[in-house]
């Protein structure tokens, strides 16, 4: 057993055997193994919520999964971040014959063989997600909107010297290595938070003697953070939406409305002439981008009837509407769902696959739909300000 990757902490009376694990290596699982046999702890602790350890029990999980209601949700932000993850893992799968996350499979077998309780030590994967996104701001939003598009592009694969990287790094951090390297601030819900959170529970675990199962990059955190007190309502807590973004959200069209109003009294031929603009803009950038996601026929035209209203009221997105068009009018078989695992591996997939193409279709769509604000924005201030 090598002890390099194993930490051991008496504390209060119980004794706590971190064992810092290399998710994309074979290596891992045997000694994870190999410890909770030889330790026989009453507790194992795995870096796991209760969302993906359902996914590791239920490989067929995107057959359950309705579409409908995660659009009504607000989630298919959330669904993408997760396809992404999934197909990043599915890459290094596929590239190396290594299947990620095999040592917490393990972990989960090995403790009900020696009879320990089994302790999901992770925080909740969305509430995970939440933090980030609120982290990063409108434009760095958009930034990792971005880089996440961009991902499903690049099927690079992974040199020797990257693997050897993530094997000392956790599934999320390694997944979002790049995201972070633009966004310093992500180290803290990604990281820094998880590894308190992580280290509340596993002192919170039954027993005398509890094994954790932890990916390497997290173990000298959990190191430190183990000897303090830590708030898990705080640290699962959602942080408040900052007011600013609501504010711009109104602001504009109250803005866009007021000046075509006011141009309609003093030249109605200019107040006509930024209408059209407006509705052209607006419109025609939604319908291109339901029309890059391949949407259906009616799908692209509901992208342009709706852009140019719902660009105006904060509270609905012309992606919406154009995605639950989609869903109607091609709504994805059992066939999509048992093959949307694999189809996320490459672009042809994302775009074959209905569940996914009907995600590109509502980002796609409020993309198109933002451009052409602003574009059709400038255009009104424009005629405005030539008839002043």
């Amino acid at each position: 057993m090598s002890e390099e990757t194993i930490t051991r902490i008496s504390q209060d009376g119980k004794e706590f055997i971190l064992v810092g694990t290399a998710h994309v290596s074979k290596k891992s699982a045997e000694q994870v193994k190999e410890v909770i046999e030889t330790e026989r702890p009453d507790a194992v602790c795995v870096e796991l919520d209760q969302q993906r350890f359902e996914t590791i029990q239920n490989q067929d999980r995107w057959k359950e999964m309705d579409i409908f209601k995660i659009m009504k949700a607000k989630k298919t932000t959330f669904l993408l971040m997760n396809l992404v993850i999934s197909s990043f893992q599915k890459r290094i799968a596929k590239q190396f014959g290594i299947q990620p996350g095999q040592e917490m499979i393990q972990g989960i077998e090995s403790a009900k063989e020696v009879g320990a309780e089994l302790v999901l030590a992770d925080r909740n994967i969305q509430i995970t997600f939440a933090r980030i996104w609120r982290n990063v701001g409108f434009w760095g939003k958009a930034k990792l909107l971005t880089q996440m598009i961009g991902s499903i592009f690049t099927n690079e694969t992974i040199s020797e010297e990257e693997l050897e990287k993530m094997k000392s790094q956790d599934m999320l951090n390694a997944t979002l290595q790049d995201f972070s390297a633009s966004f310093p601030r992500l180290k803290v819900p990604l990281i820094d938070e998880r590894d308190q959170y992580l280290a509340q529970k596993i002192k919170e675990a039954p027993g005398k003697k509890v094994v954790a199962v932890l990916g390497a990059a997290h173990v000298p955190g959990i190191t430190e953070e183990i000897k303090k007190e830590q708030d898990l309502q705080a640290l699962t807590k959602l942080p408040p939406k900052s007011k600013l973004p609501k504010i711009i959200g109104w602001a504009i069209p109250i803005m866009i409305l007021a000046v075509i109003a006011y141009t309609f009294i003093a030249n109605p031929s200019a107040g006509l002439q930024q209408t059209i603009s407006w509705i052209l803009w607006n419109g025609s950038f939604a319908a291109l981008g339901a029309a890059i996601a391949f949407g259906h026929p009616l799908t692209i035209l509901t992208a342009f009837v709706v852009a140019p209203i719902s660009s105006l009221n904060p509270l609905i997105a012309a992606g919406w509407f154009a995605g639950f068009v989609q869903a109607y009018f091609r709504r994805p078989n059992v066939g999509d769902l048992e093959s949307l695992a694999d189809d996320v591996v490459s672009v042809k997939g994302f775009w074959q696959n209905k569940v996914t193409r009907i995600l590109l279709i509502i980002i796609f769509t409020n993309i198109g739909s933002t451009l052409g604000t602003v574009v059709g924005g400038t255009d009104v201030i424009r005629v405005f300000l030539e008839n002043l």
